[in-house]
């Protein structure tokens, strides 16, 4: 077996240098980079707008917590199912990885990632709904998949490539739902379930099978239903914990501050300077780990946003920018800055402390550091919380790309495997699950991005019809979809004042 595994991490490691390069992160800035420029820097210059209709919207208008009779679920529910796959481990271990390895400058680049991954999640979101399709149940389907065979298929002799990288995204998304939206979570949960309450890895395993099953098999509106009561509760907690660890410490914030600049671009402290893994490897863990705890970029997400009651593309698209804010910007940064103030690392040298073995449990030690063996405790608990409900998550996103690439029948087949691999995942050793992870990540990666590029003209369309209407009050059609049917009928429930947005 350890022979096996050798080999496999020797064609990973091969493959990820491919994927992860220069060429390929500076795909990933420049396709936010050119839908920020595009939407004329919607994130910052709607910012009133897109926070309320989000998160604002939750407390005025009950159309987007409202639950929905037909196969969709509500724009609530998408969130929170979005955000189920998004905030992980990535958002703990994630960054306290990211911190060891790169130094705290790979914190602001995880920023930058963020920032215009905020307009490339939108895209993706806008893309989602004015592709989707409903399948014989009734249920809407949409993704990467969707946009790159109807899209970019849409194109002058462009069809056979559409429908192949539409087939390649749900290749490498199905190998990515093992990864990321599997093995990574689950070996996070039982080494951490291991080492603060000694509970053996493969009972952990076991436990988190049957209970994952008893959720994923009951389908998306089981899992949106689960999602939408842990998802609020555990990310409230966790804020809660981390920002009293940043008060008690916040004498501490202009040295994490400057060693986060510093780090980033290379500089020399005034004793000594950063050594890190220096600023190639801070851009590279920056972006990295930005990506793989927000998805930005991959496409992942799009299929739940798709799933929503929600008939506005640019109306999803605001939920993606929140989604993104949310997962990096608010809670990465929290816990990075409960890393950095805690004395774990050297904010001089960049390098983590001597004591401390386990990087993945630098955020339980500054907590334990704070409040004992209960934060400890609270912080191995929020682990299970936040990687369980990423593995829910990403049983979907795994399903989408299942039935469109072997119709809804197969999916039943794909959710039988993936609870399995739950075993799996729990005895897997720590670096391996990591670096897969962040291959297949990468891999998901290319295709969609081709399709974001591609399409960004009508990204575009829809951005400056959906401000024409609502802000500038023209009255112009609606840009509701690409298919002509469903153009109309959204087009017809929006006249009729049947509006989730408004």
């Amino acid at each position: 077996m350890d022979a096996f595994l050798k080999v496999v991490e020797k064609i990973n490691d091969a493959v990820n240098g491919v994927v992860w390069g220069w060429p390929a992160l500076i795909l990933l800035c420049f396709t936010g980079v050119l839908m920020t420029v595009l939407t004329k820097f919607f994130q910052v210059s709607h910012f009133g707008k897109w926070v309320g209709s989000t998160i604002g919207a939750i407390f005025k208008d009950k159309n987007v917590t409202k639950h929905t009779e037909d196969k969709s679920i509500s724009q609530f529910q998408s969130l929170c199912t979005a955000l189920a796959a998004t905030v992980g481990t990535g958002n703990i271990a994630g960054v306290a990885s990211a911190i060891a390895t790169g130094g705290p400058g790979a914190i602001f680049w995880m920023w930058v990632v963020a920032f215009f991954g905020m307009m490339t999640n939108y895209s993706e979101n806008v893309l989602g709904i004015l592709y989707r399709i409903k399948n014989k149940n009734g249920e809407w389907s949409g993704g990467a998949m969707y946009y790159l065979r109807y899209g970019l298929g849409s194109k002058k002799n462009c069809k056979g490539l559409g429908k192949f990288l539409a087939a390649l995204f749900c290749v490498f998304c199905l190998l990515a739902s093992f990864g990321i939206g599997n093995m990574t979570q689950i070996n996070t949960i039982s080494t951490n379930m291991k080492d603060t309450f000694h509970v053996p890895t493969i009972i952990s395993g076991i436990m988190l099978m049957i209970v994952a099953g008893l959720v994923i098999i009951g389908g998306l509106k089981r899992i949106a239903a689960v999602t939408e009561k842990i998802v609020p509760a555990m990310v409230l907690l966790y804020l809660v914990g981390t920002i009293v660890i940043c008060i008690m410490h916040i004498d501490r914030f202009g040295e994490v501050f400057t060693a986060i600049f510093k780090g980033a671009f290379g500089l020399k402290a005034a004793a000594g300077g950063i050594v890190g893994s220096g600023v190639k490897m801070a851009v590279q863990m920056g972006m990295k780990r930005g990506v793989f705890s927000n998805e930005a970029g991959l496409g992942s997400s799009v299929m739940v946003h798709s799933s929503s009651n929600v008939k506005e593309p640019v109306h999803q698209g605001m939920w993606g920018i929140f989604e993104v804010f949310t997962d990096t910007i608010v809670v990465c940064t929290l816990t990075a800055f409960t890393v950095l103030s805690s004395g774990l690392i050297d904010l001089e040298t960049g390098k983590v402390v001597d004591g401390v073995e386990n990087t993945g449990s630098m955020v339980g030690m500054a907590f334990g550091e704070t409040f004992g063996k209960l934060g400890t405790g609270f912080v191995a608990i929020a682990l299970l919380l936040f990687a369980f409900s990423t593995v829910l998550g990403w049983s979907h996103y795994g399903s989408k790309a299942m039935e469109y690439l072997f119709g809804e029948k197969a999916t039943m087949i794909y959710k039988i495997v993936f609870v399995a691999a739950i075993i799996g995942g729990a005895t897997m050793g720590e670096n391996l699950a990591w670096d897969l992870s962040d291959t297949f990540n990468g891999l998901m990666m290319l295709p969609n991005l081709v399709g974001v590029l591609t399409l960004s003209p009508m990204v575009y369309r829809c951005t400056k019809n959906y401000v024409d209407r609502h802000m500038r009050h023209m009255d112009v059609e609606p840009v509701l979809s690409a298919h002509d049917d469903i153009q109309r009928e959204q087009a017809a429930a929006l006249a009729a004042g049947d509006a989730d947005d408004e």
